[in-house]
């Protein structure tokens, strides 16, 4: 799709804001940023005059599509609690492009989602990044896989304790992550050998995804909320030299110095919650600005369903409130996460090369009274706000070609 943006206040975040900006967008991608654009003939115009244009927020750590929204036991796909080695697992596999939660994200100004599966097994399974608009996930793919999802703590010990089975004690957790990736080790080790001497290597699922983290090539999403459980992801990720994303985060404030020594992102949140369990007792607002002036690099998430995920933008206001950075709020909507994940050669920022996914704001989207009007995606106008109505609008994905 081709269109140009105008007149707005543009917030590139990767770069100074314009007054009275242009984004022009074409073949679904970002090509001039600016107050002097040249807008060519045949292209569509939309006045964005007295408004905000930012680059689509992106959600780091989701369900949505896997923990679908009213559907009951029928519409939740986010563990496969039968194995607590779920490496070979797909998000992907388990995603529906018609939950509820994909027309919340664009309302909430949410282009792009990166979806795991959840926190029941040590090892959990493959994420995935893609559009919050589409009519099958491989349309709405962005990138596959992202990483790999893993747990401490709780959750883990709580689903096979229950069983009588390993995993019951955080020990045992550890233990299971720590046997796996050796068996890993001596995987690759075996497969280099077969390969050399030109011999059949029996291939593996679970160990051919988990030689991609050892490998350094996909980074490893740990869920963990005790400051505890952050130092032994540390401590697992220095003892076989993966790449550590820290997920939650919830008493990483205690530890902060230690986390930003380490050089080790934080997908922090979710923030609206209740002190559901002991592991989130220490849940505060005014964490995330704890970690950041400690020189984290921060993402804020909404776990969604946890938090609905079109509140992603109003957790970073409060956050904002308890001391975050406004700046540094915004970038750990946009650019951070989508740094973080792997995903910033196509989302997180307005600049030419990378898509055309825009949202045109009310006003400051930290301002709570400020709302998403116009949601694009690659150029294409996803999303709506019919003020007469005073509701928003989702475009039918399954009529985009005559829309």
């Amino acid at each position: 799709m081709n269109i140009a943006i105008t007149g707005g206040y543009v917030v590139p975040v990767d770069g100074d804001p314009v007054e009275g900006g242009t984004v022009l967008i074409q073949d679904g991608k970002i090509v001039a940023v600016g107050a002097d654009v040249d807008i060519p003939d045949g292209i569509e115009v939309v006045d964005a005059d007295g408004a905000w244009v930012l680059p689509g927020f992106v959600e780091a750590h989701g369900h949505i599509g896997v923990h679908e929204e009213a559907e009951g036991w029928a519409g939740q796909d986010t563990n496969e609690m039968t194995d607590p080695v779920g490496a070979r697992m797909r998000a992907l596999d388990a995603i529906n492009p018609a939950d509820l939660g994909f027309g919340d994200a664009l309302s909430g100004g949410v282009t792009t989602a990166v979806i795991k599966p959840g926190s029941g097994n040590p090892i959990g399974g493959q994420t995935v990044a893609v559009k919050c608009w589409g009519r099958t996930v491989d349309e709405m793919l962005v990138k596959e896989p992202v990483s790999v999802k893993s747990a401490l703590g709780e959750n883990p010990k709580r689903v096979y304790g229950e069983k009588g089975k390993l995993p019951s004690t955080r020990q045992g957790v550890a233990a299971v992550i720590r046997d796996e990736l050796t068996k890993t080790q001596d995987y690759v080790a075996r497969k280099t050998e077969a390969e050399k001497d030109g011999k059949p290597f029996d291939r593996n699922n679970t160990q051919e995804i988990l030689a991609k983290v050892l490998s350094g090539e996909l980074p490893w999403c740990q869920h963990a909320h005790r400051a505890d459980d952050i130092a032994t992801a540390i401590r697992l990720s220095e003892e076989f030299g993966y790449r550590l994303i820290i997920n939650h985060g919830t008493e990483g404030h205690l530890i902060a110095d230690l986390i930003a020594e380490k050089g080790i992102p934080v997908i922090i949140g979710p923030l609206f919650t209740s002190r559901s369990k002991v592991e989130v007792r220490n849940r505060g607002l005014r964490n995330p600005g704890i970690l950041a002036r400690a020189g984290v690099e921060l993402a804020i998430t909404t776990d969604h369903p946890v938090v609905p995920i079109h509140f992603l933008v109003h957790q970073a206001t409060l956050a904002v409130k308890e001391g975050l950075d406004p700046e540094v709020a915004i970038r750990s909507l946009t650019v951070n996460p989508a740094r973080i994940m792997g995903l910033d050669d196509r989302v997180g920022a307005l600049k030419p090369g990378l898509d055309g996914d825009v949202v045109i704001w009310s006003g400051d989207p930290l301002d709570v009274m400020s709302r998403a009007l116009h949601v694009y995606v690659e150029g294409r106008e996803v999303y709506a706000f019919d003020e007469r109505k005073g509701e928003g609008v989702v475009a039918d994905p399954f009529y985009r070609e005559q829309a």
